[in-house]
């Protein structure tokens, strides 16, 4: 197995942590993690695809973990973010790559491949599909549909809302987010009815003990990416929809014309939440490849690791497959 290498770089404004597998000449694969998780949890796909000959970057994204954290939610906007990734190529003089992202990550990787044709040569994106820029920023089409109603994204607009509960036990936050959202829950207990004004987590269960799929010292990397700093950073992410509707205008006619997969579990709530945008999505993308895969939460990568790093390789070859030493 090759070496876990970490860096520091000094991109966009930031210090972006960064994790590196695989052999040098290796053809680069970014994984981009999303919303509460880690680099750690793409830990399940690092010896598939570092065995297979590729180049694995993984990132700890803007606002998390030893990556900088500004306190200005606009500084967490979806280009400023694609920024620090294009950054990081340049600096590693990469010409070429293959975008995979979960959950927020996915939306970074869909944009990198509208930003960047030449360089991004596939594109993966699991759990949150692309249908391009809606005709209006989508909080405001959340707060229409939520009027007087909860919504985790509402919930977490006002800085310091979501933070204060979160905060309070980080670990136990963890544990209740990776559980409220997989397969061991019916698929939409994390979007139940309750008034605008409800905590986050009320009505959800508290497992008290970690999912099958994420052993202690894995879960020590999630406690390590939050513990000293809190979930400000990450929560910024979500207070930028006005913001990103503004800056993507030019990107709005825009189709991805890279081959692309996209990967949904059967039982993940986002699948309900964006059941419009899963329609929209094969008119915004030219080659589109995509799955459902069974007795699957939101944590696709790891709740259905083997079946994850199959698709995933099975498209790499098709796709974008190694190439043969001169």
């Amino acid at each position: 197995m090759h070496p876990l290498e970490h860096q520091l770089l000094s991109v966009n404004g930031i210090q972006l942590s960064l994790y590196r597998a695989g052999p040098a000449t290796g053809r680069p694969i970014w994984l981009l993690h999303g919303f509460p998780e880690c680099w750690h949890s793409w830990r399940q796909q690092i010896a598939p695809l570092t065995a297979a000959g590729y180049r694995v970057l993984i990132p700890e994204m803007r606002g998390y973990g030893q990556s900088s954290a500004p306190r200005d939610p606009a500084a967490y906007d979806l280009l400023t973010i694609c920024a620090d990734i294009q950054a990081a190529m340049d600096a590693l003089g990469q010409h070429e790559a293959c975008m995979v992202g979960h959950d927020w990550g996915a939306p970074i990787a869909w944009h990198l491949a509208l930003l960047e044709p030449e360089r991004v040569k596939a594109v993966v994106g699991m759990a949150v599909p692309f249908g391009g820029r809606p005709r209006q920023p989508a909080i405001e089409i959340m707060r229409q549909l939520y009027a007087g109603r909860f919504h985790y994204i509402l919930h977490f607009q006002e800085p310091g809302v979501a933070e204060a509960q979160m905060d309070a036990d980080i670990p136990r936050t963890l544990r209740m987010m990776m559980h409220n959202t997989s397969a061991a829950v019916p698929r939409d207990h994390f979007l139940q009815e309750k008034p605008a004004g409800a905590g986050l987590f009320d009505g959800m269960q508290d497992p008290g003990t970690l999912p099958a799929w994420c052993d202690s010292a894995a879960f020590d990397h999630y406690l390590k990416t939050f513990e000293g700093r809190g979930f400000y950073g990450a929560l910024n992410w979500y207070r930028n929809f006005e913001r990103n509707w503004q800056r993507t205008e030019a990107l709005a006619d825009r189709q991805i014309a890279q081959p692309a997969l996209f990967l949904l579990g059967d039982k993940d709530p986002v699948g309900t939440l964006e059941a419009y945008t899963l329609k929209q999505m094969p008119k915004r993308i030219a080659r589109l490849e995509q799955h459902v895969l069974q007795d699957c939460g939101h944590w696709i990568q790891n709740e259905q690791a083997e079946q994850v790093n199959q698709l995933l390789l099975h498209f790499l070859g098709l796709h974008y497959p190694l190439q043969q030493p001169l």
